[in-house]
């Protein structure tokens, strides 16, 4: 099986965990020629077989499943304690308590694993790491089609030494958690951007790559294409969909003039995500220590409690750099309108080298 046997357009809505990539989201994308994801990350495997199961009744279209890769344990309890006692104050103000942080990080990992391969979908892709060569064997024997995440060179020749299909090029410039395999402290804020990686792992690798990282318009699809992906993953660009399960709050925030800018954060997590700047962030983010998934196993109530205050400032708002471009259309007609945009930018090219030409 190819990439372009999957999607009618190099188009993939990208798996957003915590609900937004929801069931009717990537049905309406497979719909309208993309491909649609659903984020198995935070789920229980039944949570996820449940979501299954009802896109499958939405749509006939192939579409994929995003699973986290197990974290290894690694945190200083202490240190999760710190923060703890820093958030006190968010969990006076919110008025509820802080959630209790499990060091275990491998989120379902194998059961999640096992009913892909019982049932198998599509495509199968997955983030924070690589899989073993045995596990992307089973789902190739399968008819599934493995993509592996990568931030860097060196993580996408991983990718292919353990067999994967292709690789999905995530630049800095993407909305949140960067995917990288390894999560270092010191290596934060020096993530690669888009168009740089794509020709570095391009020039490192056979596989077809997926290229991500602040994508919104077809214009920039064309780009990257042009650099060398065979296809682009948007995610900010599909939050604002109604079919998106995103907040409305964070819907409403992507084009707010409130919110400026994106920075990446540990804050809510514990692990490098960027979003929108916001009270929670400014005030946390420089002292939250890297302790993924316990932090964000902390702050899961803040967050909640955030959004049924109707209060932005609390919530982690993911978002990548290109959001203030998002548009609020349906999420079969956002697509029909970047193939559209897509094709003028290639003929637009095509015209122009035909210019130098003659």
């Amino acid at each position: 099986m190819a990439l372009t046997d999957l999607c009618r357009y190099p188009i993939v809505q990208a798996p957003m965990a915590g609900g937004v990539s929801a069931p009717g989201l990537a049905a309406a994308v497979g719909e309208a020629g993309g491909l649609g994801f659903l984020a198995a990350g935070y789920k229980t495997a039944d949570g996820m077989y449940q979501e299954i199961k009802q896109l499958r009744g939405l749509t006939a279209r192939p579409f994929g499943v995003n699973l986290f890769m197990p974290q290894p344990p690694h945190t200083d309890p202490a240190v999760v304690e710190v923060y703890r006692n820093q958030l006190a104050g968010e969990a006076t103000w919110y008025e509820t308590p802080l959630g209790e942080a499990d060091s275990g990080g491998d989120d379902g990992y194998e059961a999640k694993v096992a009913i892909l391969r019982e049932d198998p979908v599509a495509a199968v892709s997955f983030t924070f790491g690589c899989p073993e060569r045995e596990v992307l064997a089973a789902f190739a024997a399968r008819g599934t089609y493995t993509v592996v995440t990568a931030t860097t060179p060196d993580e996408a020749l991983a990718a292919q030494s353990a067999g994967a299909d292709a690789v999905c090029v995530q630049g800095i410039e993407a909305g949140g958690h960067q995917s990288t395999h390894r999560d270092d402290p010191q290596a934060d804020g020096s993530g690669i951007g888009l168009l740089s990686l794509i020709t570095q792992v391009r020039e490192s690798v056979r596989l077809p790559v997926i290229a991500a990282g602040g994508l919104m318009r077809g214009a920039q699809i064309a780009a990257v294409l042009a650099a060398g992906a065979d296809a682009a993953q948007l995610g900010t660009a599909f939050l604002a969909c109604p079919e998106s399960g995103a907040h409305a709050l964070h819907k409403q925030a992507l084009t707010n003039p409130l919110f400026v800018r994106t920075e990446l954060t540990r804050a809510f997590s514990g692990r490098p995500a960027r979003g929108l700047v916001n009270r929670f962030m400014r005030e946390h983010g420089p002292y939250a220590p890297a302790a993924y998934p316990e932090v964000h196993q902390l702050t899961a109530g803040l967050r909640r409690a955030a959004a049924a205050a109707g209060d932005a400032q609390g919530m982690a708002l993911w978002a990548g750099q290109g959001h203030r471009l998002a548009r609020e259309l349906p999420a079969g007609q956002l697509v029909e309108v970047l193939a559209a945009e897509l094709d003028a930018a290639l003929a637009a090219l095509a015209a122009a080298s035909r210019n130098r030409t003659t």
